[in-house]
């Protein structure tokens, strides 16, 4: 425990990834929270970045939520939650078999695929056209997102397949996917427990890191109210494609 909080390299790679979590959390930078297991991944095993995450991410959750209080869309949650509890118990029990590369891999290609289908749609017909609500689509991506989740904390580029295209409000898609995430990273640590990923160690290194948590992510809530639709979505629609990008080379890199 000691050697892993007196490394200064630690404090490097941990305190700009839990900054950037944060601000994705409170809605700024739609997915670019993914950096925080990969940036962490630096100075130690990629299991236990996680493990020192969820802590942390559980309680910018608590913040999120009560900075967007009172400020969602109820449908798209009773569509959407249900699927992720799915997702979630599915990455508990293929947790042994399942790569972090793999999954990487999956995330990537399905969001790098669905911008490159917003800029054709954009560029053909120009403005944007809000899709329709749809149950089952909700359900079957709030479960990738879950798995993905569970398995690499990578569950925004799924939720946002499906929720971007609505072109909800930012302010109510920022409370929307708050308590989204507040739910299924909940969820998470049940099995996270169970497998043996919250030890003395990464408890302390959690607890180090915490005091980060909630000013970055009422950082992001700021920046996110005084962002009009017009920049928000493409803004957001360009940091999934940066991640998706990145997830698809990190993938490719390890598998091969």
């Amino acid at each position: 425990m000691m050697d892993l909080l007196a490394n200064p390299w630690f404090y490097a790679a941990a305190v700009p990834a839990v900054v950037l979590v944060g601000l994705s959390k409170g809605g700024f930078g739609g997915a670019v929270g993914f950096v925080g297991v990969p940036l962490m991944a630096l100075v130690m095993p990629p299991v236990q970045a996680a493990a020192i995450l969820l802590p942390i991410l559980c309680l910018m959750d608590v913040a999120a939520v009560w900075t967007w209080w009172g400020v969602y869309d109820r449908r798209m949650l009773l569509d959407m939650l249900p699927g992720a509890v799915a997702g979630i118990g599915l990455g508990w029990l293929t947790a042994a078999v399942v790569t972090e590369e793999m999954v990487r891999l999956i995330v990537g290609a399905v969001a790098l695929a669905f911008v490159l289908r917003w800029l054709y749609l954009k560029l053909r017909h120009g403005a944007d056209h809000a899709a329709r609500p749809n149950r089952l689509a909700a359900a079957f991506w709030g479960a990738v997102a879950g798995f993905t989740s569970f398995v690499a904390h990578v569950g925004g580029p799924p939720f946002q397949v499906y929720a971007l295209p609505l072109r909800l409000d930012p302010k109510i898609l920022s409370g929307t996917t708050a308590i989204f995430f507040a739910v299924t990273n909940a969820l998470k640590l049940i099995p996270y427990f169970a497998l043996g990923q919250f030890d003395a160690t990464n408890l302390a290194a959690s607890l180090a890191l915490m005091p980060l948590a909630p000013l970055a992510t009422m950082a992001g809530a700021w920046l996110v109210r005084r962002m009009r639709p017009e920049i928000f979505y493409p803004f957001t629609y360009a940091t999934v494609a940066v991640v998706a990008v990145k997830l698809v080379w990190d993938s490719l890199a390890g598998l091969f």
